[in-house]
């Protein structure tokens, strides 16, 4: 029995270990199999990659063919660089390259291995040259390459990017592709682009459905097809192409227009948040102190340049750099704000006109002191990758995101100080002093220091608007003059101190800029709004939302 059982388990052992066997030689036949398919993918790249050095074109047309076939993503760079022209080749050994142009010739980086060859002159590399037949060849294999990528992202700019050059010899990927293709965003597109080669059909039944369903096309490109189908068909007298045409083209104008209408709200708005950060800093030290400053564009220009500064000590982290500069920016422009009212305005209470010529000086002393520390020449300040781009929404709008991003942030810091105000114990005792300085000093509150606080938040807000506008245009000294006489328009506007009203000021303010624009230019605009609030001031001397309080009545 023992010997039956010893035998059945050495039958077993056996058994096992020729499964193993079979299953480690399947593995390793796997492997070679892989690595040998790897190996000819390799040899097939540099093939056809060496094979781009040779000045005939039909050679190169075959290279191109063989590039494409292999599955290596290099092919996904050399194509588009090679249509562009900046594939080159170095003379003495052959060597492919991409090039980028240095101010001290041209830095080199191989296509095999990726790395840096260093920087050579022009005479030392040749440019790899194509022809049209070999662009259109390269157009139309990127296209099909990004077709097929794993992506929808670049699945649909490809065929976007095929839609701005599109042509007969792409139906057929086309409609392979769409017999495929499962994202809703990328069979639309596919659909548009179909359409524009149905609509230059012989056949009249799919011309005519083609342009009906390109009335619901976004792209510039069907719009631009449409008015040439127009144009043929009144010469051909074609009444029925003609009307079909016409109504598709009046779909895609009445859409374009509504799009045009948000995308102007829009800019309105992100002009509104800039106008908003200028002046809410404004509101309470004009509100509360009545201080007459015309400094205030000067400490917005302290922010920019903080945040110009912020960039310079941290090259490596400028994602970052914003998030640092905000803060730091505050603080600046506040002591700033906290020594001009301590050092000058603390003396001129009660005079009015001489606390504007005394903070007109400090603001042509403040861009002299930049300009003897940074120079009179304007300073760049670089955009975050997270704030640059745009969000396409459609063909016809797109949002940017630095001014999305500059809105979101001005209501924030609208809430922050709002909170500020209404939730601590400064905010309440510079309500008290606003409505009535003297009761509130008989009350025991010390009425130096919330003026000096309070003319330092509001600095340091303006410094903080100094941040956003460093994202949209250059710094340089002259920053905040272009900012000022808005910002007091907004305040007097809203009324003098009142948050809620320098919000909805300047939100209506920005808008109707923005939509005067296109009809009576930029500075007519901001004339017609300056009158405006001449003549609206007539009426309400005190602004949309007036302050409240004794003190407020005199």
């Amino acid at each position: 029995m023992c010997i039956h059982h010893t035998v059945h388990a050495s039958y077993r052992n056996m058994k096992m270990l020729a499964v193993m066997f079979k299953i480690l030689l399947f593995i390793g036949s796997l492997v070679s199999y892989t690595a040998a398919m790897a190996a000819q993918a390799e040899d097939d790249f540099v093939s056809g990659l060496t094979q781009l050095t040779q000045s005939d074109f039909d050679v190169k047309e075959q290279a191109i063919k063989q590039l494409a076939e292999t599955d290596d993503e290099r092919v996904g760079k050399v194509l588009p660089a090679m249509l562009s022209g900046s594939l080159y080749y170095v003379k003495a050994d052959k060597t492919i390259v991409y090039i980028k142009k240095t101010d001290d010739g041209y830095a080199l980086t191989s296509v095999l291995e990726n790395t840096s060859l260093g920087v050579v002159s022009k005479r030392k590399i040749k440019k790899i040259t194509v022809n049209n037949k070999l662009r259109k060849q390269l157009s139309g294999l990127i296209a099909q390459r990004g077709m097929t990528h794993h992506d929808p992202a670049v699945r649909l700019a490809s065929v976007k990017n095929m839609i701005s050059q599109l042509s007969q010899a792409d139906r057929e990927n086309i409609q392979t592709q769409l017999g495929k293709e499962q994202h809703k965003d990328v069979i639309a597109a596919l659909n548009v682009a179909l359409a524009m080669l149905d609509a230059e059909h012989t056949d009249k039944q799919k011309q005519l459905a083609a342009v009906k369903l390109l009335a619901e096309s976004n792209y510039p490109e069907s719009r631009n097809l449409l008015k040439e189908i127009l144009i043929q068909a009144k010469a051909a007298d074609d009444t029925t192409l003609i009307n079909q045409v016409s109504m598709s083209l009046e779909k895609i104008q009445v859409r374009a227009e509504r799009y045009q209408t948000i995308e102007t709200v829009f800019f309105g708005v992100s002009l509104g948040s800039v106008l908003l950060l200028a002046a809410i800093g404004l509101a309470i030290t004009f509100g509360v102190m009545g201080v007459i400053n015309m400094a205030h564009g000067e400490l917005m220009m302290i922010g920019a340049y903080t945040t110009y500064v912020v960039q310079l000590l941290m090259p490596n982290h400028i994602e970052w750099s914003l998030l640092v500069a905000i803060p730091s920016a505050f603080v600046v422009a506040g002591l700033f704000g906290v020594a001009i009212e301590r050092g000058v305005i603390r003396f001129l209470y009660g005079r009015p006109l001489e606390t504007l010529l005394a903070t007109f000086g400090i603001s042509l002393i403040l861009q002299q002191l930049v300009r003897s520390v940074f120079s009179p020449l304007n300073r760049a300040v670089i955009t975050p990758d997270w704030m640059s781009g745009s969000w396409q929404i459609n063909a016809l709008l797109s949002l940017t995101y630095n001014r999305l991003y500059i809105i979101v942030f001005s209501l924030l810091v609208f809430v922050g100080l709002l909170m500020i105000l209404k939730k601590t114990s400064l905010g309440l005792h510079v309500r008290a002093v606003s409505q009535n300085r003297t009761m509130a000093r008989a009350m025991g509150i010390r009425t130096e220091w919330v003026d000096a606080m309070t003319f330092g938040l509001g600095s340091g807000i303006a410094g903080i608007a100094g941040v956003a506008l460093s994202q949209l245009t250059n710094v340089g000294p002259n920053l905040g003059q272009s900012y000022i006489i808005d910002s007091f328009m907004v305040v007097v506007f809203g009324g003098v101190g009142n948050l809620w009203g320098t919000l909805v000021a300047a939100m209506s303010l920005g808008i109707a800029n923005k939509f005067m624009e296109p009809w009576v230019g930029a500075v007519l605009a901001k004339i017609f709004i300056l009158v405006f609030i001449i003549l609206f001031i007539q009426k309400r001397p005190r602004g949309l939302f007036p302050q409240k309080g004794r003190a407020a009545e005199n």
